[in-house]
């Protein structure tokens, strides 16, 4: 299957899983809908349906390419070691955004080919935004049923300040404040979820620092986009570009830049 034709049909499967989400969204009782994971980490009705909706259609359409969801059950690491290809999803972005009803979430869709993404497809359901890029394709960012445009990440101009994605949800870290003592003029912009790197791939801030702990499924579908835009995303403590399928599913401290 071509790289046009997978997208498109991933593109598919995760508006279908926005919608899903939407659902529960945009209900009157969606507060109640509302547990909590063993670790305390919010987990929605929502969550739920956009992952069984994701699974169903990759297993139709790739049904010898296994899937790693942040919502699935627990997969080995023996049993997924020997993977060269395997879809690593998140089928809700931001459920503290979600619960707190501002639209900044997501649906995460990746490919992963011997640990590193080569497809991803970023979907903001209530802003009906679609981010996503491919090997040997490029980046595009779609806005509702517009034309798709084509992205690329920037450097920021000299002697303008840096534009500085953080997150919404942990905007007062006193990590990033020690991290922007190296830029003396920057601008910080907040969102939620993998939007923050969406937002270097677009070319709508420069860099995004990312200082506490994230998952494989919440950066793999961005960092395709933002990778074939032009940028990456760059553990901070050795340079390599971040890798997938490790036996630690946990992400390093990263840098998203052009």
């Amino acid at each position: 299957m071509g790289n046009t034709l997978l997208l498109n049909s991933i593109i598919n499967i995760s508006k279908d899983a926005g919608n899903s989400i939407l659902k529960i969204y945009n209900h009157d009782t969606m507060s109640k809908d509302v547990s909590y994971k063993d670790d305390n980490s919010p987990l929605t009705l929502a969550d739920k349906a956009s992952h069984n909706t994701i699974c169903k259609g990759l297993k139709h359409l790739t049904p010898d390419i296994p899937i790693l969801s942040e919502e699935g059950t627990t997969i080995d690491y023996n049993d997924r070691k020997n993977w060269k290809e395997f879809w690593l999803i998140d089928p809700l972005d931001g459920t503290k955004e979600f619960i707190k009803r501002n639209g900044e979430f997501t649906v995460n869709i990746a490919l992963i080919s011997d640990g590193q993404p080569i497809l991803g497809v970023v979907y903001a359901p209530v802003l009906d935004i679609t981010w996503y890029g491919a090997l040997n394709h490029g980046s595009f960012k779609c806005i509702k049923n517009d034309t798709p445009v084509k992205i690329k990440s920037i450097s920021p101009d000299k002697g303008h300040a840096i534009k500085v994605v953080t997150s919404r949800s942990h905007a007062n870290n006193p990590k990033l404040n020690d991290f922007l003592k190296d830029y003396p003029a920057y601008e910080l912009v907040k969102m939620g979820s993998s939007m923050k790197i969406c937002l270097v791939a677009d070319g709508s801030a420069h860099i995004y620092p990312r200082l506490g702990p994230t998952m494989e499924w919440d950066t793999a579908a961005a960092h395709a986009v933002v990778k074939f835009a032009g940028g990456n995303i760059f553990d901070m403590t050795d340079r390599n570009e971040l890798a997938y399928n490790k036996e630690n599913l946990l992400n390093p401290a990263f840098l998203v830049n052009n």
